[in-house]
């Protein structure tokens, strides 16, 4: 089968948690071309993907210069000749333990990874969707925690989360600015929490963690108080939102993905501990810079322009990634992601 059959699309950050589950449909009708440094993607995420005769990993951080066409693997891609169709831009190192590790990557790839993608996609001419994030609404506020996509959202970029909640501003700026100047058909998605299988463990991250302290019996560990709450939204369904939004016309402007249920972390923790018939406690902890309650989305543009909203309940999603995490609990623990 001749490569022009099938279209060439680049997902970065594809080796991590959405990512992964990106690639995964999108290879059932596409040819993959994974970029991912492994900052807080893993191996074992993509490593039934990498068999595919379709898939292809490079492993590099979107910040170095990025040559796809020099590159042996991906003889079979004929870039040079189709050049690249698509570009799902998801890589940026989220890590709450780890954010002060990753502090200057985070801004080198929210400024110069961001770049380089939006000259690749103008050297293609493919179109591209950029995972931005709920951050950009900043924080929730007394009298207003459901944000739409025309809120401006409050952000204060003197922060110690600055590198990250304003890089997203400004890299949505970035695609923007690329759009009106070349003509480049790119859409931001701007990402709410989610949750599901391959989502990294001890990383602060609650819902994982929940999850296989549960199955060992050990303390759930609330960052915050028993007034924290959230939205969360199942990947196959931020998946899906995605691969709509690239579909979409030109020019749709942002689009929130997520759930719009405002949870109680508490509730979701206990209902774990009921789901896995565990005798865990439920403790709290200082909140971590990272993991701080976000506003709501408005998700009335992605219905309409979209025909999306999530469809996975939260009971069914839990089961699948307590499925997940019960099979692969040995591997998970051990450290081989």
């Amino acid at each position: 089968m001749s490569s022009f059959d099938k279209k060439n699309i680049l997902v970065t950050g594809g080796a991590g948690f959405i990512g992964s589950h990106l690639c995964e449909k999108l290879i059932k009708d596409s040819r993959i071309i994974c970029l991912d440094d492994f900052s807080t993607g893993g191996v074992m995420n993509i490593d039934l993907l990498l068999k595919h005769p379709d898939f292809e990993l490079v492993r590099q951080s979107v910040c170095d210069p990025i040559d796809l066409e020099s590159l042996p693997e991906l003889k079979s891609f004929k870039i040079n000749i189709q050049g690249i169709q698509e570009i799902y831009h998801l890589a940026c190192p989220t890590s709450p333990k780890r954010f002060e590790e990753f502090k200057m990557r985070t801004l080198d790839v929210n400024s110069t990874g961001m770049k380089n993608i939006l000259d690749l996609a103008a050297k293609y001419k493919a179109k591209l969707v950029y995972a931005s994030s709920s951050v950009v609404y900043g924080p929730r506020l007394r009298d207003k925690q459901v944000f739409g996509e025309e809120d401006y959202g409050v952000v204060n970029h003197m922060t110690p989360r600055g590198c990250y909640d304003e890089g997203k501003r400004f890299a949505e700026t970035m695609v923007n600015t690329y759009q009106e100047v070349y003509g480049l058909d790119v859409k931001i998605a701007r990402i709410f929490r989610t949750y599901g299988p391959r989502e990294k463990l001890f990383d602060g991250e609650m819902i994982p963690d929940f999850i296989i302290n549960a199955l060992d019996n050990k303390d759930l560990v609330v960052y915050g108080d028993e007034h924290f709450t959230t939205s969360l939204c199942y990947v196959d369904d931020v998946v899906s939102g995605l691969i709509k939004l690239m579909s979409a016309f030109s020019n749709i402007g942002p689009i929130n993905l997520g759930s719009s249920e405002d949870l109680k972390i508490v509730e979701v923790a206990k209902r774990i501990i009921e789901m896995t018939e565990s005798s865990s406690q439920i403790v709290f902890d200082n909140p971590l810079i990272f993991m701080t309650p976000l506003c709501l989305p408005d998700i009335s543009k992605a219905k309409d322009l979209l025909g999306w909203v999530p469809l996975v309940r939260l009971e069914d999603g839990l089961r699948k990634t307590i499925d997940y995490m019960q099979a692969y609990k040995s591997l998970l623990q051990s450290g081989l992601r």
